[in-house]
Parts: structure tokens; sequence; C-alpha cells
């Protein structure tokens, strides 16, 4: 099986967690319609800032960690986001984070712009009624699904505990006009404090420029953030090197990469690496109330799939990781898309065909899923060259991908949609059966036909 040609260097113990996290913390830039490395330049500015304020050296591991993996829970809220305002989540979130949400007359003109965001006048007036109803209540839920979901994550990836509370705290003000609990000055934890900040200055620097942030962070300060942290931060707002370096570097995650506290490396071993794949499932998943357990649903389809074929567990693992992790890429897709309930238009179908292309760039970061990353992406292509993204055709497809697309055509009929319920598996099989052998591969559809009836 084409799995076992190239081994992740796990087993010699080389793959150092930072570098893992690191990369894949750019899939959670996509869920936040931030430019990719967003998490990875937040954490170099972060950490900066901690050293400045002098954080003592057993706190800088947990806010490392936090600053890489603090949108662990954006995906969680992200469909709740795009039917409340009628948009794009992501453009949505990419726009709001640039807005003082505590001045409402700035929040008016920004909901203004993009509520149901072209629709016909009546479409958008009815809408903007509705938000002015529920918005209050429902900006609530959304924050409250924001911070305890990453929370959630940051312990599935065995982080330390002051990592959790940070993500819970980040969208906390030092006023106590924040979320979800209203917390205010040294109640917020400070490693939340540093989140809140840094993440606010890498979106106004990439925006504009280090001058424009650290001006919107004396202008929050006492408000949005930490009079002592802002502090901390001015101290280097004259660094060139440090603001040129982080903006012009072609890959973030290397820089970050040598921000790891000394003090406490990791190293991620196979079962960490799988606690991984697991966790970043749930984000994916997260995404649409349509997927709460596909990603689970897939691996679980390929490995007995995988076993009737008699392979060994290697294979089985990779496997499992693949089918895991194989629509990370639909983290960059709108849930405007994702929840339709209607038939999409071209343009819409075209981002929905890019997704696995996205999934073998976030993977591809991973050394340690490097192998596993053109079979993840194959997941939609087909023998005959019918699928997505490439068109690939037999001779490119290795038996590893001919089980992921056959695991998830499965489990995607067999789950509800927004267009249709779930299909009995009888269904699904003669559905299935209909693309035998010119779609799907005959030797693995009756391997998972002997799987699901065993």
């Amino acid at each position: 099986m084409a799995l076992r040609a190239a081994r992740a260097p796990e087993a010699a113990g080389e793959v150092r967690l930072s570098e893992v996290i690191g990369a894949m913390s750019y899939a959670l830039d996509m869920v936040e319609g931030q430019p990719m490395g967003h998490a990875a330049r937040s954490c170099a500015i972060g950490m900066r800032v901690a050293e400045a304020a002098a954080l003592p050296a057993e706190q800088r591991s947990a806010l490392y960690y936090a600053l890489l993996i603090k949108d662990a829970g954006c995906s969680a809220n992200a469909s709740k986001v795009a039917g409340l305002f009628g948009t794009d989540d992501r453009e949505f979130k990419r726009g709001v984070k640039l807005v003082d949400t505590d001045r409402p007359s700035e929040m008016g003109r920004y909901l203004l712009g993009q509520v149901e965001a072209g629709g016909s006048p009546f479409k958008r007036a009815r809408k903007l009624a509705s938000v002015a109803r529920n918005v209050a209540t429902e900006q609530e839920s959304i924050y409250r699904l924001r911070c305890d979901r990453g929370a959630e994550v940051a312990a599935m990836l065995e982080l330390e505990d002051a990592a959790s509370g940070a993500i819970r705290s980040l969208d906390e003000h030092w006023d106590g006009s924040g979320h979800p609990d209203g917390l205010a000055g040294d109640a917020i934890p400070v490693l939340g404090r540093i989140l809140g900040l840094a993440q606010t200055v890498e979106v106004f620097a990439a925006a504009q420029d280090a001058a424009f942030a650290c001006a919107m962070a004396r202008s929050r300060s006492g408000s949005w953030f930490d009079p002592a942290l802002v502090e901390a931060l001015l101290s280097f707002e004259c660094d060139a090197a440090f603001w040129d370096e982080l903006t012009l570097t072609a890959e973030p995650a290397a820089l970050v990469a040598r921000l790891e506290p000394a003090e406490t490396p990791f190293l991620a071993d196979g079962a960490r690496l799988d606690s991984i794949a697991e966790a970043f499932a749930t984000v994916i998943d997260a995404k649409s109330p349509f997927t709460a357990r596909h990603s689970a649903g897939v691996a679980a389809l390929a490995v007995g799939i995988a076993a009737e074929l008699g392979h060994d567990a290697r294979v089985l693992r990779d496997l499992r990781r693949a089918g895991l992790l194989h629509d990370i890429g639909k983290l960059g897709v709108s849930n405007r898309i994702l929840d339709k309930p209607d038939r999409l238009d071209p343009e819409e179908w075209a981002a929905v065909r890019r997704h696995p292309g996205h999934t073998f760039e976030i993977l591809s970061r991973v050394p340690a899923f490097r192998p596993l990353a053109k079979i993840a992406a194959a997941h939609h292509e087909k023998l005959d060259g019918s699928g997505y993204h490439l068109g690939l055709t037999a001779e490119d497809l290795p038996e590893g991908a001919r089980i992921l697309t056959v695991a998830d055509i499965c489990e995607a009929l067999s789950a509800r949609r927004p267009y249709r319920d779930a299909l009995p598996i009888d269904r699904v099989l003669a559905i299935m059966a209909q693309d035998v052998p010119h779609k799907l591969d005959a030797t693995v559809f009756a391997a998972l036909r002997a799987h699901l009836h065993a």
C-alpha cells in the first residue's frame, strides 16, 4: 500500500510539538478569515510582550501554545455567525476584528455593511430587524461557543490548564465589557490578557503597519487591554527589525519555532500525534451542524475497510489519521455554502472543490503528517478522472486514496445534510454500487460491504 512508502519521523522521536501545532495553526487562520500565519504572528507578538512584561518563565510554555491554538474554538460558532448575520462567516469575522465592538455606532455601521450583503433591500431590512432583536443574546452565545470549545480543544491536545484558561478568557476586556463572563482587571488570567492584546495587534499591524496597531492599543489601554501590557508592547514599538521580520517572512511558523520556551520543549510521539488528529477532527466537524461526526466516521470506515483488506496496524493508524484530517481544508469554506439547503451556484461549487487543495497545503506543512497529505487530499478523486480537485485517474490513485474516497462517500450518504435526510445503509450501498468499478474501486467497495455486514 502506498501509505508505506514515506515514513513520518515520529518513530525516532524527532517531532517537536511546537512544529506540529505551529503548522496546524494555519488551518485555524482560515476559520477566522485571516491570512495564513495570523496565529503564528500573534504568537511572536505575544511572546515579545511576555518578555517585556517579565512574565515568569514557568508561564511562557502555556502562553506559547495558547497563542498558537487560540482560535481552536472558532469553527464552533461559524454556522451561527453565518445564520445570524446572513453573510460569509469568514468575511464577517475578518472585518469585525478591526472594529471597536464596544462602540455602538462603530459596530452599527459595520453591521449595516455586512448583514445580508448583496441581498434585496427587503431581505436586508428583514434580516437587520432580526439582528436588532436577537444580537445581544446571540452575540453572547457566539463568544461562549468559541471560548468554551477552544478551551476543550486545548485540553484534548493535553496542553497545560493555564493554556486552556487563557483561550477561554481571550475575549475578556480589562474594563469588564468583554466575553464570555465579563471578567475585569486582574480577574482575567494574565495569559488571556496577552492573547487578547496580541491577536488584536496582529490584525491591525497586518491591515496597515505596526504604528497603526500600537496606536489602537494605546486608545484601548484601560478599556480592552491591561495598561501594563500595553506599556510592554509599546516598549518595542520602534523595533523595526522585529516588525519587518514579522510582516515580511514567508513562513511565520519557522519564526515562531525559534520562540518555543527552551525550558519546556515537548516532543509529540505517536499517541500525541493521534490526539492532535482527533482534536483537529472535532474542530473540522464543528464547522457545520451537518458534519458533527463526519471525520471520525470516515476514519472508522477507512480503518474497517483496510482491516478487511488485511493491512497491518501501521497502515490502519495512518489511514485513521488521514481520515480524521481529510476535510481540514473545509475550514476555509464559508458556512453560507456548507449549510446551504439549495443547489450551489457555480461560484459556490468552485469554492467547495478547492477544499482538498487546502487540505494538502495544511498537512504538507507538518512533517509528521506530510506522508498522508496526498492521500487525504484525494478523497474526492475518482478512478475515471471525474473527481476533484485535480481530476486524477486510476493510475494516480493509490489504495489509500481509494479507501478514503469510498469511506467519505459512505459516511456522507449515511448522514443528514441540509438538502436531504440520512439514508439507510442498504440504500447507501445501492447508490455507491452504481459507480463501481469505473469511479470507485471494486475491491475496496467489496471490503466496505463486508465491514458493514460483519
